[in-house]
């Protein structure tokens, strides 16, 4: 397994495997590797010849007030966890790499950022795309894998891949969720006992949801004033949005159809957590 830190060195190596004919898969993080991450890695393992994982906490999606400085890390489990996955190549540039003194380009996609986690961490999505159209024209991939945990980050991604016909094939992957259901985040590990018990009013809450539609229930008003109540009966829980929206426009949805995606963000003590579902679908 190569390890990389310099943009120029991952250039270069990109440029090798281009004229190699070989396809490149491409998984993006900022690390502290979950089972999330290594069902992304094993996904990108089987449709490509050569993996690459990115290890970089990006200081342009966190806001003020926001966790960067006590963001989970630990290099030495992830490198491990990356070589049991057969990564081929991990690249670790540092803050300096990528935004050297006088940085001053963005990339921002419009519509799909301006609601859901857009309204509650101004700025954050425009590091977001920053940082993976920078990461993108460094490894050259054929092929890159998000979870469809950050679901408003995969569409405006997939977007920005559109739009710039970057030629990146966007894979969208399921879920991983712990045995008790809560989907896993490098931030669950801010969770105390108590909050972590609390926290399962998130999943539970999706189950509450999709139980009211296979009964026949379409209307989203409905369905959310059930779910917003199941997740205030926790005292350390505190909703940023409980939306319903189509999922591919995030637009709100009156009424339900296939097409529908439940989208959650609460606070659960001081850990913000997301989690999401297509109602329609098996969860």
């Amino acid at each position: 397994m190569l390890i990389i830190h310099s943009p120029e060195e991952m250039r270069v190596a990109s440029r090798r495997l281009s004229t190699s004919g070989k396809k490149t898969t491409f998984v993006p993080t900022m690390g502290y590797l979950h089972e999330g991450h290594l069902s992304l890695l094993r996904a990108g393992r089987k449709a490509g010849d050569i993996l690459v994982l990115s290890i970089f906490v990006n200081p342009l999606q966190f806001g003020e007030g926001e966790d960067l400085d006590v963001y989970p890390r630990d290099m030495a489990r992830d490198l491990e966890l990356a070589r049991s996955c057969g990564v081929d190549i991990v690249f670790t540039p540092s803050e300096n790499d990528l935004y050297p003194e006088g940085f001053g380009t963005w990339v921002e996609v419009e519509g799909l950022t301006e609601t859901l986690c857009g309204l509650s961490r101004p700025g954050h999505f425009r590091g977001v795309t920053t940082v993976v159209n920078k990461l993108f024209n460094l490894v050259q991939p054929d092929m890159a894998f998000f979870g469809q945990k950050d679901f408003q980050q995969l569409a405006v991604i997939r977007r920005m891949v559109s739009d710039l016909n970057l030629g990146v094939e966007i894979m969208g992957m399921p879920i991983v969720r712990e045995p008790d259901g809560l989907a896993m985040s490098s931030r669950n590990v801010y969770l105390d006992q108590n909050e972590r018990r609390q926290a399962l009013a998130l999943v539970e809450s999706i189950h509450l949801a999709r139980a009211m539609y296979k009964e026949g229930e379409l209307r989203s008003e409905e369905v959310l004033y059930r779910v917003r109540a199941r997740i205030d009966m926790e005292s350390s829980a505190r909703i940023d949005y409980a939306r319903i929206c189509h999922m591919d426009t995030l637009d709100n949805m009156g009424l339900i159809t296939e097409e529908s995606v439940l989208l959650l963000a609460v606070y659960v003590g001081k850990v913000r957590l997301i989690d999401n579902h297509r109602l329609g679908l098996e969860l």
